[in-house]
């Protein structure tokens, strides 16, 4: 298979494969590459549905352009722990980015989610976040109040009392529950309208529909977040008496 980066035709081909609905990996056969290559290309750049060629083909450049910067200004860059690709961590984390951008995040709260995510201890300081992310304290502020406030983060105080914000399965699952807690909340809302707009009039009936609606999927979401949790701990604990 062919390596380095992805030409500009064939950047070109991937916009036109995905306009005809083709899968990653039919693009990636037709273009003899790994469909993992195509896959982060796509998610890196706006994703299927707003990709774009001439556009991902700029944005490729001027990464690599900052990348040069970086290197030539960081000579003594530390390596990546267990000998990881400190290129292709960095990747990675966009395309992760990505998927939390395509979700509704703020690109700058999508990278510091991203980043919290791909380290190993699964929390960070704020001054930490600036290095990793080469960007400014506000920025940082910004990105994590928001996601405290939606409850995909958790503050904690480290052995020097430092704030660190914390991401783990616990955090995940409060943050699946307060989605399911909104989702009821607008059914209740909904249900409500009923009695003002009278019940068995168009305008009521869809309300009653969309509350029931809702009331299934809440229930169904808190549901199997209690399941996931229960098995998902189990397992861990299973793991570590094996370990033990």
């Amino acid at each position: 298979m062919p390596g380095g980066r992805l030409t500009q035709p064939e950047r070109q081909q991937i916009a036109l494969g995905l306009a005809d609905g083709l899968a990653y990996a039919a693009i990636a056969r037709r273009l003899n590459r790994p469909t993992s290559t195509i896959t982060r290309e796509v998610m890196r750049n706006g994703g299927p549905t707003a990709y774009r060629a001439d556009l991902a083909h700029h944005a490729t450049e001027r990464r690599v352009r900052r990348r040069r910067r970086t290197t030539s200004g960081r000579a003594d860059t530390p390596p990546q722990a267990h000998g990881r690709d400190a290129e292709a961590v960095q990747e990675y984390e966009e395309t992760f980015a990505t998927v939390f951008m395509q979700s509704g995040l703020p690109r700058m709260t999508a990278r510091t989610l991203a980043c919290l995510y791909t380290t190993d201890t699964g929390s960070l300081s704020a001054s930490e976040l600036v290095g990793r992310l080469r960007v400014s304290p506000a920025s940082v502020s910004k990105a994590v109040a928001f996601l405290d406030s939606q409850g995909l983060v958790r503050r904690e105080r480290d052995e020097r009392r430092r704030e660190r914000y914390v991401v783990d399965d616990d955090v995940l699952y409060e943050s699946v529950m307060a989605s399911a807690r909104a989702t009821a909340h607008l059914g209740e809302i909904a249900r409500q309208g009923v009695g003002v707009l009278g019940r068995g009039t168009p305008a009521a009936t869809r309300l009653e529909n969309i509350a029931r609606f809702v009331d299934f999927v809440s229930e169904s979401i808190a549901r199997a977040a209690g399941q996931a949790r229960e098995i998902l701990h189990t397992k861990l604990e299973t793991d570590r008496g094996d370990a033990s």
